[in-house]
């Protein structure tokens, strides 16, 4: 009997089929996929597949942008129960009615949200490109950062504008603590921090570096450290390591997982090819609005 990667392999090219798996997807996802990335780097690759089929190993949201992206093609999510925590806590409703209490303001929402609430912004933006995107914006005009208030405080940081934040958050960043950070110093003195611009503002403050997860992977092949410490969601460190395996890589926390990013298995993988499920599919109403933000998006790419 052939092995489920070798499978896999044959219902991909029957299907012609891409796999695209983001960074904290688990090992295994990771090590079939076409292509491993961060929010901007899916988004990109799933506007220019020439594939049928696209098989996100993600989460909905992600799966939804490249429906969006590509609505000409089959976008699969092998797990429609894998959601985010964050992208649901704004609605399109709380964020309509935010918008009427600031009539003036350009929306920017992170990557991390719905369609609806993507239909509903002026700009989408990834932890990647908040920054030089919120610096294009016009200076005369209030600016809504929705749905993570802690990506919103580091572009405000970064920027020097003033941002009126929603009071969203991922619980995964969240649950890494600044004393972790301390306790991981003190085991690898000398290696260098990296953390996420979801993480909390004691462990922003904290690091050495503040990084996209694809800022990370680029970083550490450039820098001359030998040791690093990654305060983001555990699966990069399998990207890490197996493209920089002279390096020395440990999370910061041991709770840094995200359980629904966890959900995708190689067996759900394989379902989903040969069942074509689970179609992910954005009203064209609704993905023709979101569709601009995006493209405005992917205009401010991150500096390489």
């Amino acid at each position: 009997m052939n092995s489920i990667e070798e499978q896999i392999l044959f219902w991909k090219q029957k299907r012609n089929a891409v796999i695209l798996a983001h960074n904290y997807q688990p090992g295994p996802i990771q090590d079939i996929a076409d292509f491993v990335g961060d929010s901007l780097g899916l988004s990109i690759q799933a506007s220019k597949t020439e594939a049928d089929v696209i098989v996100f190993c993600g989460v909905l949201f992600m799966a939804e942008t490249a429906a969006i992206l590509s609505p000409e093609k089959t976008v699969l999510l092998p797990d429609i129960t894998a959601g985010c925590p964050m992208a649901d806590m704004i609605t399109a409703r709380q964020l309509e009615e935010l918008r009427r209490k600031h009539p003036d303001a350009l929306v920017v929402c992170y990557v991390n949200s719905s369609a609806e609430v993507k239909a509903l912004s002026d700009y989408c933006c990834t932890s990647s490109n908040a920054v030089p995107l919120v610096n294009r914006l016009p200076s005369e005009r209030p600016i809504l950062f929705v749905p993570d208030q802690h990506l919103g405080q580091f572009t405000a940081e970064r920027t020097g504008r003033s941002l009126i934040l929603w009071p969203g958050y991922c619980p995964t960043h969240l649950r890494i603590t600044a004393e972790e950070i301390r306790a991981a110093r003190r085991k690898y003195p000398g290696a260098l921090v990296l953390a996420h611009p979801e993480c909390g503002p004691e462990v922003r403050r904290l690091a050495d570096e503040l990084l996209s997860t694809g800022g990370m992977i680029r970083f550490a092949g450039q820098s001359r450290a030998e040791s690093f410490l990654i305060a983001t969601e555990e699966g990069i460190l399998h990207t890490l390591r197996k493209k920089y395996p002279e390096k020395t890589f440990a999370a910061v926390s041991e709770f840094s997982v995200c359980p629904n990013m966890k959900k995708i298995t190689l067996e759900k993988v394989l379902w989903s090819l040969q069942e074509r499920q689970v179609r992910v599919e954005v009203p064209e109403p609704t993905a023709q609005k979101a569709r601009k933000a995006l493209e405005r998006m992917m205009e401010i790419l991150p500096e390489s």
